[in-house]
């Protein structure tokens, strides 16, 4: 009896850590694509209540193995999804992604430091929210960056990338990313899922 409710345990317990990561790292993490009109980066407001990490700064800041690479105004590096596009500006992280992958929003202009204005702007996200744009790439924190200057968001499920003041993605691995993995994961049980 004791060994079944183990192997349940087990079972649940990768279950869950299997939602999770699928919820994290692939497609778009449900909803709809849509936020594909710009505006001006001064003259946007946000009105309902959107997921995000709201920011009104943009900088840089150099992170071991990657570079420069763009930071919100505390620190954290910001990234950009190869399921969005830029031309035109099209958001695809909403629901589970956008837990996971929160917004660079903005409830108003946007600062730089060290980043062409001209290339920022925002788009307004179909969750109510405005994201902040750099170079037409909607952009987003990383759930998992406890500190700044942290980039394990870094190469996730070969769609998520650091992004430079360009707009452009790095895609030099950083030494502090967990290496994005798809093989399985033994459940205790003899499974695998």
């Amino acid at each position: 009896m004791l060994a079944i409710k183990h192997v349940t345990g087990y079972a649940a317990t990768g279950a869950a850590v299997l939602a999770l990561t699928l919820a994290g790292c692939g497609g778009g993490g449900g909803g709809s694509s849509g936020g594909t009109s710009s505006t001006p980066s001064g003259g946007s407001t946000q009105s309902g209540g959107s997921t995000g990490s709201a920011t009104s700064t943009l900088t840089t800041a150099n992170v071991a193995k990657l570079g420069t690479v763009v930071t919100d105004g505390k620190g954290y590096v910001l990234y950009r999804f190869d399921a969005d596009s830029a031309n035109p500006t099209k958001v695809s992280c909403y629901n589970t992604c956008a837990t996971v992958w929160p917004a660079a929003t903005t409830q108003g202009g946007v600062t730089t430091k060290g980043i062409d204005k001209s290339l920022v702007s925002t788009v307004k996200r179909t969750d109510g929210g405005t994201q902040i744009t750099l170079a037409g790439w909607p952009l987003y924190r990383y759930a998992k960056d406890d500190e700044p200057k942290e980039a394990y968001g870094q190469g996730v499920d070969g769609t998520w990338f650091a992004v430079t003041p360009s707009g452009a993605k790095i895609t030099t691995p950083a030494s502090t990313a967990p290496t994005p993995t798809s093989t399985s994961t033994s459940t205790g049980g003899g499974g695998a899922y």
